[in-house]
This record gives C-alpha cells, structure tokens and sequence, in this order.
C-alpha cells in the first residue's frame, strides 16, 4: 500500500473497513478474513490508483458494487472524491452503509438502483469516472458505464486474464457508447497475483439518447 502515498489516516480507516467486514452478520463476499480481503480486496481495489484520471475524479460510481469494493477502497485513498456505490440488491447496500459507518467514510454511499435506473435520472453524465469489478462482461459494462459518465470521464473494468473475444465485443459496444478503449494496463496487486488486468475507456463523444435500455437488455441482447 505505500507505493499509493495513501492519505494520512487511511491505514486506520481500512483497519476498521477489515474489521468490520470480518465482523459483518451478512457478508455478501466469502473473503472476509482481515489477511484475505486485504489482498482480495485492499490491494486489488487500490491498483486503480495507477489510473491518473481515476485518482483525479470528483466524482465517481462503482457499479454493480456487491459487497463494497473496489469502491470502499477508493473512498480511503481518495477522500476529496464522492464514490457512489451503486447497488440493486438492498441487503448488499446495508452491507455497504454499514461497512461505511464503521470505517468513517464521510464520501462514501451506497445507491440502491440498478446502474441503467441511475443513468435515466439525475445521474446522467454525472460522473468522472465509473468502476466495475467482476461484474459483467466488457459490452455490458460499457452500455452500463457510458450514460454514466460525462465527456472526457473513465470506465476502469478490472477483469482477470485477456481475452480477445471480449476485448473485440468490448471496443464495437463501446463505439456505439460514445466509448474508446484507451488502454489496457497490467497490474500486480500483491507479490505472485498474476492475469489482473484494467481495462481503461474513455468517453469521447455523447452517449446516444437511447441509452440506458432498460435494465437486464444489455446482458441479453449485448450491442456485440
């Protein structure tokens, strides 16, 4: 963790973010054991720090959020940014507002909503930068991320080992999006991880009017 120049007070919090997840009555992640989640999680989460357009959001959605991470994570690392994390499932979202409560993340909140439902209202273009992990593929993350995020704003997908098909459905989604893959950046968590990687799209033109569909239609009907 000290290759990020955390904040002063970070180790702290994510003490208490690893404590308390240990301690949750409902853990919606079966790495939950303080030495697992902060190699499954902490560090993992924290290698989107290496994203310079990531570290200097003001604002930014973790979709599809789950039990909280990356997007906890980068609410220790990145205290002067407001990470919502956007989550369909309500018993996940206590999880995450209880998690927040223990760790004393003041910019931090979950959104119980599906990433479309979010897009379609006042969150439309909001955004600067949207993360994803383990979620879906790279389509549906793109459609999911693209109404999201303003122009110039980032997707950062932290996916496993490359695959060219889904790189290939990834970059014909995402020119439909107003999306275009940056790069794709290798990371090593922690000493021996290997096969992690970032994905990085940037959003370079409007998203069209008809994007969000509704929720579900992305993952059945991918745009490729």
């Amino acid at each position: 963790m000290a290759r990020y120049e955390l904040p002063e007070g970070a180790a702290e919090k994510i003490d208490r973010l690893l404590a308390a997840l240990a301690a949750e009555p409902d853990p919606p992640t079966t790495v939950r054991r303080p030495a697992e989640a902060l190699t499954g999680h902490v560090a993992d989460g924290l290698t989107g720090l290496e994203v310079a357009e990531l570290r200097g959001a003001a604002r930014i959605a973790d979709v599809g959020a789950g039990s909280g991470f990356p997007g906890l994570v980068l609410a220790v690392a990145l205290p002067g940014a407001q990470i919502d994390l956007v989550e369909a499932t309500a018993r996940k979202c206590a999880v995450i507002e209880r998690l927040v409560e223990s760790a004393g993340l003041e910019n931090a909140r979950a959104v119980p909503a599906r990433a479309e439902e979010w897009a379609a209202g006042a969150a439309r273009e909001a955004y600067e930068a949207v993360t994803a992990r383990a979620v879906a593929s790279l389509p549906v993350l793109a459609e999911c991320a693209a109404p999201l995020l303003c122009e110039g704003g980032v997707l950062v997908a932290w996916k496993g080992a490359r695959d060219q098909d889904e790189e290939r459905a990834g970059d014909t989604a995402a020119g439909q999006l107003g999306l275009s893959l940056a790069r794709v950046l290798k990371v090593t968590p922690f000493q021996g991880a290997h096969s992690r990687h970032l994905h990085v799209f940037t959003k370079t033109a409007a998203t069209p009017d008809r994007f969000p569909r509704r929720p579900g239609m992305a993952a059945k009907r991918p745009l490729a």
